[in-house]
């Protein structure tokens, strides 16, 4: 690992890209740090630090790596890009003209980008807007004001709004330019660098409330999750399709054999995001309607610790995971195209069969993916049930997120080095 580490900087424009990749990642986390005006921060962090690691502010707070806790700059980080090409990629298959674009290759591309830019800038004011009425109102944090008397004014409320929004507009701007210049996908560094900025200070909480023991304990475990994780995640069903030798002008090509991977967490981390966000409606409509019956239900299903909030967590992740793999894999058109490229399954007729063959095997290798999501997405609330920690630092989103974006990254910098006869980071 040390000698590809040491491979990669002796290329002259993969060191620059690195380094480049560092210096963006290095203005992140300045801007992270970099408070609004107004908000008493010191009122924020204490509720923040009550909630622990669960509630829909926490989970934001996950994505911008700690900024929403000190109402910084990039406060919102980038959870409004992430929902904006969820948006995208659902009305993709319920629009015709988005299907059409991308259809078209990279100049449809181009146009659904630009389109999911302007539905991120939307969606960081409305979600900046609801933000700050919700820490007024202390609906957000126990009951409390985070903003002190008298500084609760339009102009006020309108310039942190403003800064939010800008703040995710930078944000979404510099995860292009590593895409662009850089290594990996800029999004994804941006999210694997907020997500493990929180790791050390975490760690730290649990050893000072359970000791060496349990802190002990609780590395191994994340070891244990990360290797289950990179195994489910480099897990897949291999369809095997083989070609018939066909007649191009004067010449007759040689049929071949290849398969078509069908992973078995083909949805990766959208299930949880999704399932998440779902389980903060009822806190929103219990602000809102205040009957005692559905206070007591709202409190079961959002407390961690209790056993109807883990029944529904799972149900929603299994749901969400066959939903999202149902939109990003589609059977029908995936056997059309293996008809018309001369292809067919052994065994299996092409067309129809093809697509209920595919649609069988998706359906059957989808399940324990979603099984394994639901049960690393609950670790942290058992891990909180029986042990009294405020946080836990080897949750199944941040984890996913860490493993995916490393290992993606990873194989990004080995074909880079493969290019230039360098030994990579995978054998």
């Amino acid at each position: 690992m040390l000698k590809a580490f040491l491979n990669a900087f002796r290329v002259p424009d993969l060191r620059n890209k690195i380094l480049f990749t560092l210096l963006i990642v290095a203005i992140y986390r300045f801007g992270s740090h970099v408070p609004v005006p107004v908000v008493d921060l010191g009122e924020l962090q204490r509720q923040l630090e009550a909630q622990g690691q669960t509630g829909f502010l926490a989970f934001i707070n996950l994505f911008s790596g700690g900024a929403l806790g000190r109402m910084a700059v990039f406060g919102l980080g980038i959870m409004p890009y992430i929902t904006s090409s969820i948006i995208m990629q659902l009305l993709t298959v319920v629009i015709p003209k988005l299907q059409q674009w991308q259809d078209q290759g990279e100049g449809g591309t181009k146009k659904i980008n630009q389109w999911t830019r302007y539905v991120t800038v939307v969606l960081a004011l409305l979600q900046s807007t609801g933000l700050v009425f919700l820490f007024h109102s202390g609906s957000a944090t126990g009951s409390i004001d985070v903003f002190p008397e008298g500084t609760f004014t339009p102009p006020n409320v309108a310039l942190i709004i403003l800064t939010f929004t800008a703040g995710t507009a930078m944000v979404m701007w510099l995860g292009e330019l590593i895409t662009q210049r850089g290594v990996g996908n800029g999004m994804s560094i941006m999210i694997f660098t907020s997500v493990i900025s929180s790791l050390p200070s975490d760690g730290h909480s649990i050893l000072a409330q359970g000791g060496p023991g349990r802190f002990t304990l609780i590395l191994l475990m994340g070891l244990a999750i990360i290797v289950g994780v990179v195994f489910i995640d480099q897990g897949q069903r291999r369809i095997p399709i083989q070609y018939a030798k066909r007649v191009v002008g004067r010449r007759m090509t040689s049929g071949g054999s290849t398969y078509l991977p069908l992973k078995v967490n083909q949805a990766g981390v959208i299930p949880i995001i999704f399932a998440t966000s779902v389980m903060y409606f009822p806190t929103l409509l219990a602000s809102v309607y205040h009957a005692d019956w559905f206070t007591k239900v709202v409190n079961a299903t959002t407390d961690p610790k209790h056993l109807a909030y883990m029944v529904t967590l799972t149900l929603l992740i299994i749901f969400f995971a066959y939903f999202y793999t149902a939109i990003q894999f589609d059977p029908v058109r995936t056997a059309d195209q293996i008809r018309k490229q001369g292809g067919f399954i052994p065994g299996t007729r092409p067309g129809p069969p093809t697509a209920n063959y595919l649609n069988h095997v998706l359906v059957r290798i989808t399940l324990p993916g979603s099984m394994f999501l639901a049960a690393i997405a609950l670790l942290p609330s058992i891990v909180l049930a029986y042990w009294a920690f405020n946080q836990f630092p080897f949750g199944g989103t941040s984890i996913l997120i860490t493993v995916g974006v490393a290992l993606e990254t990873m194989k990004q910098i080995e074909s880079q080095l493969m290019m230039r006869h360098y030994e990579g980071f995978l054998k």
